[in-house]
């Protein structure tokens, strides 16, 4: 490994983090909030001179080339960085102690939500406006955001690209990957100002727009308040919500493929429409549940059904009401969202519902093969075929999960945390959804777990965000050996 091309770009993202924090910055200073704007002037410097020194052991020369594994170091090291980074304002402000400010800026970034922070409605413009933005650089990918204003980074682009964007299947719509990386972004900026726009047009201020919208597009659903939607109490702002998190939750390489062909191409996406055709199927599921169990008003039903199938489906974690209340069907088909998440390339979490497609037709091509010894047949999706090796890895992803969860529940369990919760808090961690069932209910927060469980957190939210094995990968010894194997 090129030891200098990895620290030289590193330190271009770190002064990248420094001058995100500009914004923030300037808002503190506006609104006299004295405490908050020392803490970003302390972060912004502590970026700088990262970057000083980060430059002083690397650097990019014209003929440099990133090869594969410079390309997972960028992605895993940069997002480990700018998260621990990240911490400075909540601490040096003074608003969290040093893990749960760890805490919030790993759960911003990787676009989980979850918050320490029991009243959020005490904490200055600034830091929300921070919170909002870590949730919205981390949503469509930080490396992917700089790739799309940087210099061209060689061959080794693709690797980081793929090492940072989501699904078995990473579709490429330009030639050159800085163009492509310019067009994923140019989509991710556009949706999110025409979110701002409907948010606004909804009755919400130009503030609570603008960080709303932001954390919708993300799919991270942070918040400027602790009841985060229930506070308008809004049913126009809820459908618009609903809406804009079932776009973000849909592949943004398609949006582009859709940009240069029509609209006809979104629909014609099979992983796309199995994805509504669930969500269409849960919500009304969970509206019949919650009319014929709790007694609940129909439109009120419908309401609460689309609202929070797509908030959990597309694992952005707002709360209009709390689902913790629902009939135990509504809460099984909520879990069961939140689980497979959205679709592949999209800035959702969870398993991925390409990912589940596959199983299926896998399962289903076997069954055929055991009836059919000599049959020879292709596995397909939305037209193309579909290699072994994605297949296998979508298997590998799916075990991977499951096995994380049932690691990351055994050490809340060993942490005092009994076994439902346990297993809510896992789940609702690793689909990188935020709120849950139980202690992580639409009405708590993570301040009420464990310290070791807290710590715990951060490292699973940083594992499902890069989707496991780039992070697997820079513990493994070898990785670090020279090797032309790489």
């Amino acid at each position: 490994m090129n030891r200098r091309i990895v620290s030289g770009l590193l330190g271009y993202l770190t002064l990248a983090c420094g001058a995100t924090m500009i914004p923030p910055f300037i808002l503190a200073a506006f609104e006299d909030e004295f405490d908050g704007a020392a803490a970003f002037l302390l972060s912004i410097f502590l970026c700088v001179a990262a970057t000083f020194e980060l430059e002083r052991f690397g650097g990019l020369q014209e003929k440099d080339n990133v090869g594969i594994r410079e390309g997972i170091a960028i992605t895993g090291l940069g997002w480990l960085l700018i998260s621990i980074l990240g911490l400075v304002p909540y601490f040096a402000g003074g608003y969290l102690n040093l893990l749960d400010s760890l805490v919030e800026s790993f759960s911003g970034f990787s676009g989980t939500g979850a918050t320490v922070i029991e009243d959020v409605e005490i904490l200055p413009r600034s830091i929300l406006l921070w919170r909002s933005m870590s949730n919205w650089l981390g949503g469509l990918g930080i490396v992917v955001i700089f790739m799309a204003i940087a210099p061209q980074f060689g061959r080794g682009a693709m690797f980081i690209l793929k090492a940072e964007t989501t699904g078995p299947t990473k579709d490429r719509q330009m030639p050159r990957i800085r163009d492509n990386a310019k067009a994923l972004f140019s989509i991710y900026v556009m949706l999110t100002t025409l979110c701002a726009i409907g948010y606004h047009l909804c009755g919400l201020e130009v503030f609570a727009a603008i960080n709303h919208a932001m954390t919708t597009i993300a799919t991270g659903g942070y918040g400027i308040f602790n009841g985060t939607v229930s506070e308008y109490g809004n049913a126009y702002l809820e459908y618009c919500m609903a809406f804009f998190m079932v776009v973000s939750s849909g592949s943004f390489a398609m949006y582009v493929v859709a940009c240069r062909r029509g609209v006809g191409t979104i629909f014609r996406n099979a992983e796309f429409r199995t994805y509504l055709l669930i969500i269409t199927v849960a919500a009304i599921v969970v509206a019949c549940d919650l009319i014929w169990e709790k007694g609940a008003d129909a439109h009120w039903a419908i309401r609460a059904a689309i609202f929070h199938v797509a908030s959990l489906s597309s694992t952005t974690g707002f709360v209009a009401h709390d689902f913790d209340t629902y009939p135990p069907l509504s809460k099984a088909f909520l879990m069961m969202t939140m689980f497979l998440g959205g679709c592949a390339g999209s800035t959702a979490g969870g398993l991925k519902v390409a990912r589940i497609i596959l199983l299926f037709k896998f399962v289903a091509l076997i069954i055929r093969q055991k009836l059919h010894p000599n049959l020879i047949t292709q596995m397909t999706l939305s037209g193309r075929t579909i290699n072994e090796d994605v297949v296998y890895g979508a298997a590998k992803f799916f075990f991977a999960v499951v096995v994380l969860d049932v690691m990351f529940a055994a050490v809340m369990m060993f942490d005092g945390i009994d076994f439902v919760n346990a297993i809510s808090v896992s789940v609702s961690t690793m689909a990188s959804v935020g709120p849950g069932f139980g202690i992580d209910g639409a009405t708590s927060t993570y301040a009420l777990l464990p310290n070791l469980s807290k710590f715990c957190a951060c490292g699973f939210m940083f594992l499902s965000r890069l989707e496991i094995f780039v992070v697997l990968a820079l513990f493994s010894p070898s990785f670090w050996q020279k090797s032309k194997n790489w």
